[in-house]
C-alpha cells in the first residue's frame, strides 16, 4: 500500500480583513490576486509558490 504524505500538501486558510473583520477562506497557493468580498482590501497576491497573505490567519484548514 502507497502512502500519501501530507505534509507537503497546500491548504485552506480562515482568514480576517484588517479592514472590515469580515473573515474569508481563501487558498495558500492562490494564483491571482484575492480581494475581501466586503470592502475590496487586497487579502492575497500570488508570489510563485505561496502567495503572501496581507491579512490575519484565523485558522488553517486542511
Amino acid at each position: 500500500m502507497v502512502r500519501q504524505h501530507r505534509d507537503n500538501r497546500t491548504a485552506f486558510l480562515r482568514v480576517k480583513c484588517p479592514d472590515c473583520e469580515n473573515e474569508q477562506t481563501i487558498f495558500e497557493r492562490a494564483s491571482t490576486v484575492v480581494d475581501c468580498s466586503v470592502c475590496g482590501r487586497i487579502l492575497s497576491e500570488p508570489r510563485g509558490g505561496n502567495a503572501t497573505i496581507k491579512a490575519e490567519i484565523v485558522a488553517r484548514l486542511e
